[in-house]
């Protein structure tokens, strides 16, 4: 039932905002406070092919624009996110919980993507060769595909839709954006954004709601192809629906991060890492650092240094920029405590405890605070899981040998790193470790803009990683003409297969 003491927030279709006739309302609470702010309409199947049919009649005049024009627009909406990203990051704040430095840096990684896009004449022209056969000319054009759908994640509310939507749009595509419903503001605030730097009506669309929008959209015959950010399930399931119909798909899944510190590594600057790596944004990344694998001589020592950082940690309200702020629901604060318990009972050692975490003043928020878990059974579900939150588990290992063999067993292959002094042993880790994006001394490593970002086996379905120049490919369709033109063709006639000569 809707609270009318609550402001509504709807969709973006067609260049204005629609709150719909749908009854579907869910609640968008505030984390620290742990209260509902606002409610979010959540789409039918009629507001989601509206949101559709918008953008398929603006594709035909936006791809048509010339490149120049279109750039024109991807040039002034960077500069206007640039000029106003600390509002965006405020907003991110109040909806995902996450302090306000680390949202504001959400919101730059986003802006490079931005950037990137301007460079799409370059990036997706094509090739000409002449005289390839007596007369007979080819060239190349890489074309878009029309509307496309992008179906991003609570814990990047702005980051993951820039991966995407600037990038569709640059080439010419439109865009149908379903946001996460605990987080809806953030899309509405960049579609209007994109209106202020001139972008057609129709060309960008958010869509708010939940399986009923995500399912529409899967199967409606006018979207091409779908990017979607989330768990490895409904990566599976977003990636099976969508390919059985015909559309091009790229679903990112789950992870689980290891970080290998050898015995050589630096310690001070393991520690500072995996304290970075694990409990920043409070682990709610899927590129946070979850295991460390450190060599068993080192263990101890590692332990007390990350359980020194982590004792200074500040976890509150992300608006008051503390270290950690709170995860994104009740239901998942407890789930990933949950695991805290699965540990212990597994045999492993609690040496951090985030399980009684309160924040003075917001005795109602959703507060887990940093925990720190040692010799962590690998048959633990604790250690198999993404638990999503800030939790770090040590896992003892003998060697490079044994740290290898855990990261490549895993069923995830999202990201990794070793920390050590060893070139030898840094260069055969990145060469046989089974995951797509390697950090040597970097516990984080997402690519810039212009390398692609992708993992492997359940971290990514299909093979078609976010921005760089496989993004471009991703958003278009290659198409090669093979053109003659001569005087008279008379006595040429051949059934043969045609040669080139």
């Amino acid at each position: 039932m809707s609270d009318l003491n609550k402001p509504t927030l709807g969709h973006w279709i067609n260049g204005r905002r629609v709150v719909g006739e749908t009854a579907r309302r869910a609640a968008v609470f505030d984390p620290a406070l742990g209260k509902a702010t606002k409610e979010v309409v959540l789409a039918d199947a009629t507001e989601a092919a509206a949101a559709v049919e918008a953008a398929r009649l603006a594709y035909e005049g936006w791809s048509q624009l010339s490149a120049a024009r279109r750039q024109t627009v991807v040039f002034r909406f960077r500069e206007l996110l640039n000029s106003r990203k600390e509002e965006l990051a405020r907003i991110i704040t109040g909806e995902h919980g996450k302090a306000v430095s680390d949202a504001a840096a959400e919101v730059q990684r986003g802006l490079e993507v931005v950037d990137l896009a301007t460079a799409f004449p370059h990036l997706t022209s094509g090739r000409y060769a002449q005289n390839v056969s007596t007369g007979v000319d080819v060239h190349s054009v890489r074309q878009p595909l029309g509307v496309v759908a992008v179906i991003s994640p609570f814990n990047f509310p702005a980051m993951v839709p820039l991966w995407f939507a600037p990038i569709a749009i640059a080439v010419g595509n439109t865009v149908v954006l379903k946001p996460s419903e605990r987080v809806p503001s953030a899309a509405i605030w960049l579609a209007e954004l994109w209106k202020a730097a001139g972008l057609p009506d129709g060309v960008f669309n958010v869509l708010q709601g939940d399986r009923v929008a995500v399912e529409t959209l899967l199967n409606h015959p006018d979207v091409q192809a779908v990017s979607f950010v989330g768990s490895t399930p409904v990566a599976r399931s977003i990636y099976e629906s969508a390919a059985r119909v015909g559309k091009r798909v790229q679903a990112f899944g789950g992870a689980k991060n290891h970080m290998l510190v050898l015995a050589d590594a630096d310690l001070d600057a393991a520690a500072d890492q995996a304290v970075s790596g694990g409990f920043g944004s409070a682990g709610e990344r899927c590129m946070a650092i979850s295991v460390v694998l450190a060599e068993e001589s080192i263990a101890d020592e590692l332990n007390a240094r990350i359980q020194e950082r982590a004792a200074t940690l500040r976890v509150g309200d992300g608006r008051t920029d503390p270290d950690l702020g709170p995860l994104i629901t009740r239901q998942h604060r407890d789930r990933v405590a949950s695991y805290i318990d699965i540990a212990e009972r597994d045999g492993a050692t609690v040496l951090v405890d985030g399980r009684h975490c309160r924040v003075d003043g917001h005795e109602n928020g959703f507060w887990l605070g940093p925990t720190l878990l040692d010799r962590v059974p690998t048959a633990s579900k604790a250690y198999e899981d993404e638990i999503f939150g800030p939790v770090l588990a040590v896992v003892r290992v003998k060697d490079l040998d044994e740290g290898l063999r855990l990261i490549n067993s895993s069923q995830f292959g999202n990201g990794t790193a070793i920390f050590t002094n060893d070139g030898r042993a840094a260069r055969r880790f990145e060469r046989e470790v089974q995951v797509g994006m390697v950090g040597v001394n970097v516990p984080v490593p997402v690519p810039v803009a212009y390398f692609a970002f992708g993992g492997w086996k359940d971290s990514l379905l299909g093979d078609a990683p976010a921005y760089g120049p496989e993004g471009f490919a991703f958003f278009t369709r290659h198409k090669a003409v093979t053109s003659r033109w001569v005087t008279s063709t008379t006595g040429s006639l051949t059934m043969a297969f045609p040669g080139n000569d």
